[in-house]
């Protein structure tokens, strides 16, 4: 980057990944093997997608910044099961480049995102629904949000959202003096591995997440009270409290307590 006079631009969320060791790590904890295709976010100077390339059956890179594509391509020049996309993860269509590849099966996410968008990617990858795993480097806040536990500060609408669909394990932390230029704040991997399964039909997920938004919208409102907020045109409070107080809940509890377990237990019976 120093020959070629480019510099990192902060609104994209360029943090490089130089240390070469945490990306040997992020490899091998991401539990890939040669039969598995991948799509990394944020190619970057090349660092995660030549070890992945090393490791996989094969690498789709996407990178966003048009003045790295053309160095990335000279670096990723031996490698031939790579392909290098320049564009925006966000407005590519995802399924229509895995339709064009020439293996349809085993796909999975690794990559070092970038930390201003890391919520939208991450819907993003569930919402496409044809990774088995999502192994990533974002923002340790982020990463402690996505493996809360019930009733913790950390503990949100989004936790629920990325354990209903996924199975997350973080994995470790990465600190600020890996990356050029360092970030101000501290790193995680994580590791989310995709339910097989849904845990619920399409219509009683609607219901499931209505009611995940309307308990986190005012945390500090009791369940009760957070519920009555959105289905006071369907249901009394008193049928409210009936309902929590039937599935074994105290009556005063708040949303923040209740596990994806609880919170389904409570759909079900709603």
């Amino acid at each position: 980057m120093k020959e070629n006079k480019i510099k990192p631009i902060k609104s994209m969320g360029q943090n490089f990944l130089i240390d070469t060791n945490i990306c040997d790590k992020i490899v091998k904890m991401s539990g890939l093997n040669s039969t598995d295709n991948v799509l990394e976010v944020g190619a970057g100077q090349g660092v995660l997608t030549t070890r992945l390339a090393e490791k996989v059956n094969h690498v789709t890179a996407v990178e966003l910044d048009k003045r790295l594509i053309k160095e990335l391509k000279n670096i990723l020049l031996k490698y031939e099961n790579i392909t290098l996309i320049q564009g925006d993860i966000l407005k590519i269509n995802i399924k229509k480049i895995i339709e064009e590849s020439l293996d349809k099966s085993n796909w999975h996410v690794c990559a070092n995102l970038p930390y201003n968008i890391t919520t939208p990617i991450i819907t993003t990858f569930i919402e496409a629904d044809i990774f088995k795993t999502i192994t990533i480097m974002i923002q340790k806040e982020v990463a402690e949000r996505i493996c809360a536990k019930p009733g913790t500060p950390d503990y949100s609408a989004f936790t629920i959202y990325t354990n209903y669909h996924t199975m997350p394990e973080k994995l470790f932390d990465v600190p600020p003096e890996c990356f050029s230029p360092r970030p101000k704040v501290m790193s995680s991997v994580v590791k989310m591995t995709v339910r097989e399964k849904k845990l619920l039909n399409t219509e009683e997920e609607k219901l499931f997440f209505k009611i995940v938004r309307a308990a986190f919208a005012q945390r500090r409102k009791t369940l009760a009270n957070a519920l009555h907020s959105v289905f006071a045109d369907k249901l009394s409070k008193e049928e409210i409290i009936e309902a929590i107080k039937n599935c074994g809940f105290d009556t005063n509890i708040r949303g923040e307590r209740l596990s994806i377990e609880n919170f389904i237990h409570l759909c079900n019976y709603l």
